[in-house]
């Protein structure tokens, strides 16, 4: 796990403390605006922009529809058009029926053999065992029906595993494959609670970063949105690297082995079993106009010139989404420290990125007041 990055100094040791718990309660729960009721100016452009981006994602979804890696498989989820019903509770989560596999069944899964038929097991955490069972049932029962399987299932709170028996080996496949899908899609609708990092809060860098702070807010003050809300916590610059959803302490254990294997299998290969000698330069904005700034952030590379950090982290990052603990979002990591940050503006410890969807499913429409950035990149 890494302890100790530093500017312009060293990374002090191997992989050191990566875990940084996000408290569930940090992800603010709000249902989205009604743009019919809001006064303020331009909210019927954002209205318009709103209605244009889902027109754009409803018909990506049938063009191009999602795909679920799982066991090293690809697979087809289809867009299902939802229907809300009186007296349904909202949410309460539906099987909605199966997803197409690109090839025929696999060998991907352990399938063993038993005098009553076939028997294949599921580990999966005990919050989501939930969008198994379904509304009185009916996602297990529909699952067993369509697939001719029986399906055991833990009672809430206990941790253990999903059992899957049935006659055929292929029914016992196919409900597996329906059940991982089902926990992959739910998993991501999860509040993030852990993110791995370098720390960059040795007492140089918070100087450094004080003084920036400072500098912008003197000559910066007046520009649209830029006040001391939206700067990161100095004790809390960090470099991440991805962010986890993990709902067990089983997971958390599970993650700090990885971590361990990283280091003993490639980590300490690509350092030289040295401390990497790193660089904080120059600042960058994630967005494409400068006058309308979400996040801002100060760039890292090597103080060698050399691929060696990139290359590292790239490895962990790769490592983590093929245990599935990280969600292949992209292939690379992006080296960057954020320095300003308007989620901050609401909420001091907002980390990463907000998901989508709270605990319980909930669609986030995280409303932000941007800040104009084009004479801070002056500074």
């Amino acid at each position: 796990m890494i302890q100790g990055f530093t500017f312009p100094h060293d990374i002090e040791g191997p992989l050191l403390s990566a875990l940084s718990r996000l408290p569930r309660s940090r992800v603010t729960r709000v249902s989205p605006p009604s743009f019919r009721q809001s006064r303020r100016p331009g909210a019927l452009r954002e209205r318009q922009d709103f209605t244009r981006i889902l027109f754009k994602e409803s018909i990506m979804e049938v063009l191009r529809p999602q795909l679920v890696r799982i066991g090293g498989r690809i697979y087809r989820k289809n867009p299902i058009q939802e229907q809300t019903y009186q007296h349904e509770e909202e949410d309460e989560d539906f099987y909605q029926g199966f997803v197409e596999c690109a090839e025929d069944p696999c060998d991907a899964y352990e399938v063993v053999q038993t005098q009553q038929g076939f028997r294949c097991t599921v580990k999966a955490p005990s919050l989501l065992y939930k969008h198994i069972v379904g509304k009185r049932g009916d996602t297990r029962k529909k699952l067993e029906v369509e697939t001719k399987t029986s399906i055991s299932i833990p009672k809430p709170g206990q941790e253990g595993e999903i059992v899957i028996t049935g006659q055929h080996r292929s029914g016992v496949i196919s409900a597996r494959t329906r059940i991982d899908v089902l926990l992959l899609t739910f998993r991501r609708k999860q509040p993030f609670t852990h993110f791995l990092a370098f720390f960059l809060n040795e007492v140089e860098v918070q100087e450094r970063f004080l003084k920036f702070q400072e500098e912008v807010l003197e000559k910066c003050s007046m520009d649209h949105g830029v006040d001391s809300t939206i700067f990161q916590n100095p004790k809390k610059l960090h470099l991440t690297i991805g962010m986890l959803v993990l709902l067990s302490e089983q997971e958390i254990q599970q993650t700090c082995e990885m971590l361990q294997q990283c280091k003993e299998e490639f980590i300490d290969d690509i350092s030289g079993g040295k401390p990497l000698e790193v660089e904080m330069a120059g600042i960058e904005y994630m967005n494409d106009d400068p006058g309308m700034v979400d996040v801002l952030y100060a760039k890292v590379h090597m103080k060698d010139g050399s691929n060696r950090l990139q290359e590292l982290v790239d490895r962990v990052l790769e490592r983590f989404q093929a245990s599935g603990l990280i969600v292949k979002e992209w292939n690379s990591v992006k080296l960057h420290a954020t320095v300003m940050n308007t989620l901050f503006r609401k909420d001091p410890n907002a980390e990463g990125r907000y998901n989508l969807y709270t605990a319980d499913g909930k669609y986030i429409f995280k409303e932000r007041e941007s800040f104009d950035g084009r004479n801070i990149l002056k500074v």
